[in-house]
């Protein structure tokens, strides 16, 4: 047996996934290793972004309005690299906020210009959506003042990330109650904030993630995404999830090829293994399928759809640290290798397990969801 093509449920292949492919074979591949001890891609993210395979998913004139092809086009970058696979998904979920955004400015100007690939831009969202789990206290306050906000505070880690490029943010409004948060994108080259290097880590280093710094952080209206932001996250809750099964995806993908890769050699041995690389192979199309399916309604903002798509970004992230670990142990010595790519994909597994949504957090809300659409 051989390995199957990526996001074999999809046929025939669209052109922007060739696209995706051919950049992915003549300008990622090459430099995986790179990326991995830091490097980060930008030239690559901006070839990816100007072949559409960042904004798949956006409506007309920006994009195809297609979330199952943006899906599909992460999971072809992951494949390769997950750490890029991550930053497309960023570039991706940014776009979103700027789609929806009430503001003009952010609409007509600034979109356009994401959607190309002339800007590049991330998300700060992982405090916000802790903190609507009652798992943090949001990290951002702002103030109202004439014509916009001042808002301060520190947000950790938030990737994909330069002087000039940009992310969505929220900050609770101080002296608001709880559901009047503000929404905005966060220019990083305006003054009032400071990017600073994160310490490093066991994996995804070339991502462009630092730790934010605001004080007295001007905000005028032009750049608010939602206020109050509410509303906008949870119609978009669902899409904003389910876009990194496409991470997951990918890194499953190319932890089975590792498993093939090696099936001539070692195949005798190696069948005495659990999670096989055709089981695998089973268990990840099924999934896709399952996502596939969810990507036709990503608006759906009913608390049902949405358990549905967490149910599948979770199962997500438990296939990837499976597939990862057998990958490894069908390699053997070979795998153990800190320039292999099998222990790359282990890194990258761990990451996708929890980076926000993590799997106790998802399993969290599912729980609480669950549990509210119970009869008293």
């Amino acid at each position: 047996m051989n390995a199957r093509d990526p996001m074999a449920v999809a046929t025939p292949t669209h052109a922007l996934l060739q696209s995706t492919r051919d950049i992915v074979r003549a300008q990622l591949s090459p430099r995986v290793s790179e990326i991995d001890a830091g490097h980060y891609p930008v030239e690559i993210l901006k070839a990816l972004a100007s072949a559409g395979a960042m904004s798949a998913h956006l409506k007309a004139p920006h994009g195809l309005g297609d979330f199952g092809l943006a899906i599909q086009a992460m999971a072809e970058v992951s494949r390769a690299c997950g750490a890029t696979g991550f930053m497309v998904w960023c570039q991706a979920v940014c776009g979103l906020y700027l789609q929806e955004a009430q503001s003009v400015q952010l609409r007509e100007v600034d979109l356009p210009r994401h959607a190309s690939g002339m800007r590049v831009g991330g998300t700060a969202l992982s405090n916000p959506m802790k903190s609507y789990a009652q798992i943090e206290q949001f990290l951002l306050s702002a103030d109202p003042v004439p014509g916009g906000y001042r808002v301060s505070g520190t947000l950790p880690w938030v990737s994909n990330l330069a002087t000039d490029h940009y992310c969505g943010a929220i900050a609770a409004l101080n002296g608001m109650e709880s559901g009047q948060e503000l929404m905005f994108l966060l220019r990083c080259d305006n003054p009032g904030i400071e990017l600073k290097a994160c310490p490093s880590f066991s994996g995804m280093e070339g991502t462009g993630t630092y730790a934010l710094h605001l004080k007295d952080y001007w905000v005028p209206e032009s750049d608010v995404i939602a206020s109050p932001s509410r509303p906008l996250i949870k119609r978009i809750r669902s899409a904003f999830v389910m876009l990194q099964c496409g991470i997951a995806a990918g890194i499953i993908q190319g932890a089975i090829d590792s498993m093939w890769e090696v099936e001539p050699q070692l195949g005798h041995v190696n069948q005495y293994l659990d999670d096989r690389p055709d089981a695998l192979q089973a268990e990840l199309d099924s999934l896709l399928e399952r996502v596939l399916a969810l990507a036709q309604t990503p608006y759906d903002d009913r608390d049902e759809f949405f358990v549905r798509v967490l149910d599948a970004r979770a199962h997500g992230g438990e296939l990837a640290l499976r597939a990862a670990q057998s990958a490894l142990l069908h390699q053997g010595a070979r795998g153990y290798l800190m320039s292999s790519a099998v222990q790359r994909r282990v890194r990258e597994s761990h990451f996708v397990a929890i980076v926000t949504p993590a799997i106790k957090h998802l399993r969290k809300e599912m729980d609480r969801l669950t549990r509210e659409e119970l009869p008293a």
